[in-house]
């Protein structure tokens, strides 16, 4: 056995020791535990599809150096996360050589893939880079056959098939992707799958491209598709991908896996286009610790990581943050003496060490004489009168001269800083260029025109 799975094995079961401890002293309730509580479709495995280099570099401003992208995908490859999407090699010339870059480093546990459109040309160069695992990806409703791919849904469905097949045959496996699949009827969705599932397609992928599910229409339509799929007797395993724009990909990703879903998409904190996509370090730890389901992550890496991805991405992570905020783990104490009680989980949901992080202790204004007191007696210091006394002066004194204005003049010039990197890649920019090459001014704004060509 692998030394990674050794040691996941032995953290899982360390994380099991701790809230059963817990539950058997009558010191806490843990309801997730309840039979009655656990979904029936519940897998015992999920594998995570980690999209932060594709859906990543999709936000503002967010440019990855090949250097950056490799750093990522090996760290990634480190933790246990079962694929890690490299790029979209159609784009460009320069994203097909950094894709094939990529593919050529050595990767232990961490299979890569690519994306692709439903055409032979993006699927050649997936290939060309050395990617054996495919994302094929199209959407399929109303809305995007009309102004997006302009095709019927005759054309999509061949158009799919064929490019299915033409990656099987020259040696690829085939994820197939539905965009905006929880807007497209469930008689589409089927209908599609069934075709994809049938031209070769390893794994079906339902993505919230809008993120505009809430959790129990999610479970619907899983179930749903799960039914319609057993009646037609397709076998390939599910996947969802979702977006956060309402703050429900989390949510959503973990509804899907209470209805049977075992693949699910992320990207480190949850960085990506608009409002960014379901977070590694949150679904990996709802699922290992919420409902004791294997992801075969090592969560003891997950702040690291997030730390490189903030680093790279130049995009500070929100100070509440679940997991990986600098908050999450912070607790301000020095208004009583019951503040100082050695057991950080009166305020904490689970020890902050299974997530590579620690608690941090931060001492307010009102700190007073009885907390020092029981702070050193705990620590096996002896302090005189005089001395708790001249700490106490000391520790209000800090705090006192702490600059609120100063620190607010900081925040906004680093604010302002952020904003005019983005002015750089407007689209009113775009057409200032095309004016000065062409010498011609748009006659009609791209979004104004309501009639497809």
């Amino acid at each position: 056995m692998p030394l990674f799975r050794l040691v996941c094995g032995k953290a899982r079961r360390l994380r099991k020791t701790i809230f059963k401890k817990l539950e058997a002293q009558g010191l806490i309730a843990n309801y997730n535990r309840l039979r009655k509580n656990l979904p029936p479709k519940l897998p015992e495995r999920v594998f995570v599809c980690d999209e932060t280099l594709r859906e990543g570099v999709q936000g503002p401003i967010v440019l990855l150096t090949y250097v950056e992208r490799v750093k990522l995908a090996k760290m990634m490859d480190e933790l246990g996360v079962s694929t890690v999407t490299v790029g979209y090699p159609a784009l460009s010339d320069e994203e097909k050589n950094n894709v094939r870059k990529i593919a050529n480093e050595g990767f232990l546990q961490t299979s890569l893939t690519a994306y692709a459109r439903i055409f032979k040309s993006d699927v050649d160069a997936c290939l060309e880079s050395g990617i054996r695992e495919i994302s094929v990806s199209t959407p399929y409703n109303g809305i995007n056959l009309q102004y997006r791919l302009k095709m019927s849904k005759e054309q999509v469905l061949q158009k799919t098939v064929e490019s299915i097949q033409y990656a099987k045959r020259h040696g690829g496996k085939v994820d197939f992707v539905l965009e905006d699949g929880t807007r497209t009827p469930i008689k589409d969705i089927i209908q599609i799958f069934e075709s994809a599932a049938k031209a070769g397609a390893s794994r079906l992928v339902i993505a919230d491209t809008v993120g505009f599910l809430r959790p129990l229409s999610m479970r619907y339509l899983i179930s749903h598709i799960r039914e319609g799929l057993s009646q037609l007797q397709i076998r390939a395993p599910l996947s969802v991908h979702c977006q956060n724009d309402f703050g429900l990909a989390t949510a959503n990703t973990l509804a899907a896996v209470e209805e049977g879903v075992s693949y699910v998409h992320t990207s480190i904190a949850g960085f990506g286009e608009r409002s960014g996509t379901a977070p590694l370090e949150e679904v990996v730890t709802a699922l290992e610790l919420l409902y004791d389901v294997d992801t075969g992550v090592d969560m003891n890496k997950l702040y690291r990581l997030s730390q490189l991805a903030e680093k790279t991405f130049a995009l500070p992570v929100q100070f509440h943050k679940p997991i990986i905020g600098d908050n999450a783990f912070s607790q301000e104490v020095g208004a009583s003496v019951e503040d100082a009680s050695p057991q950080p989980l009166l305020n904490e949901p689970f020890p902050p060490e299974i997530v590579g992080r620690e608690t941090q202790y931060i001492f307010s204004g009102q700190i007073g004489r009885n907390f020092i007191e029981a702070r050193l007696e705990q620590a096996g210091i002896g302090a005189s009168t005089v001395q708790i006394e001249e700490i106490v002066k000391r520790m209000k004194r800090m705090h006192e001269r702490a600059d609120k204005g100063e620190a607010q003049m900081t925040f906004y010039q680093i604010k302002k800083l952020l904003k005019d990197l983005r002015k750089n890649q407007t689209e009113e920019e775009f057409w200032k260029i095309v004016e000065d090459i062409t010498r011609q001014r748009r006659r009609v704004k791209p979004h104004e025109s309501t009639t497809p060509t």
